[in-house]
């Protein structure tokens, strides 16, 4: 693509921690001028998320880096009338302003949508909170994966409710206000602006997929089980290969199970009436998976990826971040950007690819 197609619009970003920072840089890399405006002293907690090995005399905190990529920064207090004023020249022309602050804070900042219309008729403001406009209830990430069934669905029965290992909600809720701030760049009419409000809460709640559905037609209350699937078997069972590997399958079809099977010499469990079919492997998966993992621990992981691939089985070895970011694939999602001589580091907001 020979021009960003954002190249004429400008973001005013007043968001903190992830999910409305990482919709500024999703904006960032498509070519808009974002400029996210901080607090001269507190700026954005997350900079003081740190981990053990990182130095507290560096500019961001590898958190921070995570979604704040491409923008200029502004100090400035929106409370004193010297910043404000500022505030306002860099919103005269701007096209969209995200934030995310609790209620009663847009009042004391003057960021209610006619303070902002009254400067800019035709802005787009994008916002995020937790439990909606009118809930003044502080939220964390952790705290939505706790309400709204996350949690208790994740994890073993051993394990007790698990957390998801990345800041899932806000992820999800990053790409719904991305989805409705791109809707409302289409519908814009000249001299009138919009507001775009995401909460946590409701994205969180639209996300559960299947399992929503699983209790809403059928009132499956979802059990802690781990990987695996409560609809199809085998499906995330974890098998542990000769050479001490970690790999795990995905057997959506019947023509897949016996795919398998037969790779493993285990022919015979095609025909047997307790696997024949998923709805009798989801209710057997138990005497499956020591069928199948008796075969695959003498087996190497390279010989069972390389041979089921070739079969086109859905089967994958279970890596951790350091495997992850060796292939190259991977590698070119990481977009750098050097701050105050700090080499900063992140994986891109873009995941799709234009092609012709």
């Amino acid at each position: 693509m020979s021009k960003l197609p954002f190249q004429d619009l400008k973001v005013i970003d007043l968001s903190t921690v992830l999910a409305g920072p990482s919709v500024g840089t999703f904006f960032a890399e498509l070519g808009a001028r974002v400029i996210k405006i901080e607090h001269p002293k507190f700026g954005d907690v997350t900079n003081t998320w740190r981990l053990q090995q990182e130095s507290d005399s560096s500019k961001q905190s590898a958190y921070y880096s995570s979604v704040n990529f491409l923008k200029e920064n502004m100090a400035l207090d929106l409370t004193i009338e010297a910043h404000y004023s500022l505030f306002e020249t860099q919103l005269k022309d701007a096209d969209i302003i995200l934030m995310n602050f609790k209620k009663g804070d847009d009042v004391k900042l003057k960021v209610r949508p006619e303070n902002l219309w009254a400067i800019n008729p035709s802005l787009i403001i994008g916002k995020i909170s937790g439990f909606g406009s009118d809930n003044d209830r502080i939220a964390y990430d952790l705290i939505l994966q706790a309400e709204s069934g996350f949690m208790a669905m994740n994890g073993t029965p051993d394990s007790g409710p698990v957390k998801m290992p990345v800041a899932l909600i806000d992820v999800l809720a990053a790409h719904q206000l991305k989805e409705g701030l791109l809707l409302a760049l289409m519908q814009r009419e000249q001299g009138k602006g919009q507001v775009v409000s995401v909460s946590l809460y409701d994205a969180a709640i639209c996300s559960l997929a299947n399992q929503a559905s699983n209790y809403l037609m059928a009132q499956q209350v979802p059990q802690r089980i781990g990987s695996l699937h409560p609809n199809i078997a085998p499906y995330g069972e974890i098998f542990e290969t000769q050479d001490g590997q970690l790999l795990t399958f995905a057997i959506g079809s019947d023509q897949h199970f016996e795919k398998l099977v037969s790779y493993l010499d285990l022919h015979e469990l095609a025909k047997d009436p307790r696997f024949s079919s998923n709805i009798e492997r989801v209710k057997n998966r138990g005497v499956l998976y020591h069928y199948m993992a008796s075969v695959i621990s003498m087996k190497t992981c390279a010989h069972i990826i390389s041979s089921l691939l070739e079969l086109g089985v859905p089967v994958a070895k279970i890596k951790s971040l350091e495997e992850v970011f060796e292939d190259p694939k991977a590698m070119s999602l990481v977009k750098t950007e050097q701050i105050d001589g700090q080499n900063t580091k992140r994986v891109s907001q873009i995941a799709f690819k234009f092609e012709a």
